[in-house]
This record gives structure tokens, sequence and C-alpha cells, in this order.
């Protein structure tokens, strides 16, 4: 099952990020450099589509806690794409 789940995380992430653009589009590196290591632990990276970036978080404490900072995020995520419109973080699996 981790070798389907593998396979289907990378089909997802190509599927939901746009092909032919440089290393400076990758949605998850935004992420990587917007937010701290700790919050990183208890995030994963889902897509990026239409403008929405969609991130899983592992508790309700932590959804709330980025449910907070989210206009501080935006704004520090739009300085890598004035692409990004809204940030949606929902509890998920890992």
């Amino acid at each position: 099952m981790e070798r389907i789940s593998g396979a289907i995380n990378v089909v997802m992430k190509e599927l939901t990020t746009k092909k032919g653009t440089d290393s400076g589009s990758d949605p998850q590196g935004w992420l990587k450099k917007s937010l701290t290591k700790k919050d990183l632990g208890h995030i994963k990276f889902n897509y990026f589509r239409k403008g929405v970036l969609g991130v899983s978080v592992d508790s309700s404490a932590r959804l709330y806690r980025l449910g907070l900072q989210k206009n501080d995020l935006l704004v520090s995520l739009r300085k890598f794409s004035s692409e990004i419109k809204d940030i949606r973080f929902t509890i998920g699996e890992f």
C-alpha cells in the first residue's frame, strides 16, 4: 500500500502544478520557506489549483493555530507567487 500511496502523491503533485515552469514555482517549496520547522512537521501539501493552496494538518489545534496565522502566511507566500489567492487547511491523515 505504501507504493500505491507514494505513486498517487506523485501523480497528484504533477497534475496540480503547472508544467514547463521554472523551479521557483514549487508550492511545496514556498511552504517550506514560509513556515517554521515545527509547523512543517505537522502539515502535508495536498494541491495547488486555481490559486488555492490545499494543506492537510494533523490536528484540530494545529488547524486553529494556522487559521490564526493565515493572513500573514498568505502575505509571505505571495512574495513567491502572485497566483496564490487562498489557503485551505483541512484535517487529514499523513
